[in-house]
């Protein structure tokens, strides 16, 4: 399993904007094969964050979805980001 996770910072005036903008972006990760959670929400404190979080089954379908990765607009609004990429060997529901 990949998991994708961070937070990427934006304009705070400007912060509903950008996640209006990635709406369809995460419904279109849903339904991408191999996708098994996506979600790119506000965070509750920091007024400027934006807080990443995707789950896959696998690297090949994280690429494939990626593509050529964000729109030139997203990129733009992004003023700093901090993401990881994980690969999970073992995992337990709790």
């Amino acid at each position: 399993m990949i998991i994708v996770a961070g937070w990427l910072d934006v304009d705070p005036a400007a912060r509903d904007e950008y996640l209006d903008g990635c709406r369809e972006v995460i419904v279109t990760a849903r339904r991408t094969p191999g996708c098994l959670d996506f979600q790119i929400s506000a965070d509750l404190l920091e007024p400027a964050r934006v807080n990443v979080y995707e789950r896959w089954e696998s690297v090949a379908a994280v690429e494939a979805f990626r593509g050529s990765g964000p729109t030139d607009e997203q990129v733009t609004a992004i003023l700093s980001a901090e993401v990881w990429q994980y690969e999970v060997a073992s995992s337990v529901r709790l």
